[in-house]
């Protein structure tokens, strides 16, 4: 159906700029951004400081927080003005994805576009949406107090993979919309190797997420071994929380092995995937892309990672280009493994 459609592209836009919104917090945070606005307000903070008198009063704000008091006391207004663009424009961008969803969504309400089984995953879609924007102000107010110089880790993590989770939800919800029964597939045991893989996936994520809070890349920037060791030591030990959180050598040692453990899916998925010879179209077409993505991210982690020694404080290099590259994949990644489940059925008893 027609309207089915209009409202799918509608949701598809709104995937778009969840990925693209997640995208600018990395941005955020690889620049040293993320605390340069101390406080969350909805609607004037739409605007930027629009004179002088202004930056300077936005400015003694941040001269207030333990990131500029322990890290940038050096900073000038100048300074403050290029780390506050990129937060400034990551909460309007924020702001954008609300009002890309309201407007037409009233529009589609008005036209009855709409039937009741959408009532549900709609309610659920605006409380995820609404509970990532508090989710971001507890991440930054746990960067703002104390001695902290930058958001705890652990917050950084959860803003990010229940993003993703955002995003999962309103792509499942096109492909309820967009593709029909008779292009989707039976195979029970494919189906399982994309939900382990889509679980191992998530957990994964976390633990990216994990490194960069961490700043992590550079405790061992050496592939394939850590420092030299396949097993190193001292894995058990943190003086700050709990190791499996907080140790960077630990975080590098489960995020590298649960790469292989989701390349290792992914291929084996693959392999069954090709096989099989009465598909329909939809699935001809996306089955290569969940193997081709996860060999790309591999590569671009070990990239990242052997290049991060070269990482300048406060300026834009290679190690931030790819840093950004290797998120985005990710995310690319996850879309298509979310399309694999939706395409493939298990058999019903």
């Amino acid at each position: 159906m027609r309207k089915n459609k209009m409202v799918a592209y509608w949701l598809i836009i709104g995937v778009v700029m969840i990925i693209v919104q997640t995208l600018l917090g990395g941005i955020t945070r690889l620049s040293g951004s993320g605390l340069s606005i101390t406080e969350w307000d909805v609607v004037t903070g739409a605007l930027p400081p629009l004179n002088h008198e202004a930056w300077v009063k936005e400015f003694a704000k941040y001269q207030q927080s333990p990131q500029f008091q322990y890290l940038n006391n050096d900073f000038t207004l100048s300074d403050f003005k290029s780390i506050f663009f990129w937060e400034w424009f990551h909460r309007l961008w924020a702001r954008s994805i609300g009002i890309v969803f309201a407007i037409p969504f009233v529009y589609f309400l008005v036209k009855k576009y709409f039937n009741k089984e959408m009532i549900l995953p709609f309610i659920i879609m605006f409380i995820l949406g609404g509970l990532q924007g508090a989710i971001g102000w507890i991440m930054v107010k746990s960067g703002l107090s104390g001695d902290a110089i930058y958001v705890r880790p652990t917050k950084l993590a959860i803003h990010f993979v229940f993003a993703m989770v955002l995003a999962c939800y309103v792509l499942w919800f096109a492909l309820q919309l967009l593709i029909p029964k008779e292009d989707k597939i039976i195979n029970t045991k494919l189906k399982y190797f994309y939900l382990f893989a889509f679980v191992v996936l998530l957990i994964q994520l976390v633990y990216g997420a994990l490194m960069a809070g961490n700043k992590a890349a550079t405790a061992a920037a050496t592939w394939p071994t850590i420092n030299g060791d396949w097993i190193p030591a001292g894995m058990g030990q943190s003086n700050t929380g709990h190791p499996l959180l907080e140790n960077k050598i630990t975080i590098h040692f489960i995020h590298r092995g649960i790469a292989y453990l989701l390349t290792l899916l992914v291929i084996m998925a693959s392999v069954i995937a090709f096989k099989m010879k009465q598909v329909s179209n939809v699935f001809k077409k996306y089955r290569s892309l969940p193997l081709v993505l996860v060999l790309l991210q591999v590569l671009l982690g070990i990239c990242t990672v052997m290049i991060s020694p070269q990482i300048v404080p406060n300026k834009w290099g290679l190690f931030e280009t790819f840093a950004e590259m290797h998120q985005l994949v990710a995310m690319f990644l996850l879309m298509s493994l979310v399309v694999q489940l939706y395409i493939v059925e298990k058999k019903v008893a």
